[in-house]
């Protein structure tokens, strides 16, 4: 069984015991999260598909970590103007393992 689940804009195909990296969740670690916007869901080859979302569909996990990814570096410039700025970026995240799928 699985799910495609929508999380920070973003959407993810899911099956139990799955470990996922999505945009970061107000969650503590070793905390249940669950995910109640679930646009697909497939029991035993019948598949359903929601009008926008699947009604009673609900996919809960557990966040194992809370981090931030590589860093990324980021130069501006203007050309001609002699104005120049290099910056770095690291995106914050949550991973999180899918406990159960349940249509």
């Amino acid at each position: 069984m699985f799910a495609v689940i929508e999380t920070g804009g973003k959407q993810y195909k899911v099956q139990k015991d799955d470990v996922i990296f999505i945009e970061k969740l107000e969650a503590e670690e070793g905390k249940t999260v669950n995910f109640d916007v679930v646009a697909i869901t497939d029991d035993k080859g019948s598949i359903t598909v929601g009008t926008p979302y699947v009604k009673g569909a609900k996919v809960s996990g557990k966040v194992v970590k809370n981090g931030k990814g590589k860093k990324i570096m980021v130069f501006t410039y203007k050309p001609k103007k002699n104005s120049q700025r290099k910056m770095g970026h690291r995106q914050p995240y949550t991973k999180v393992q899918i406990e159960t799928v349940s249509a």
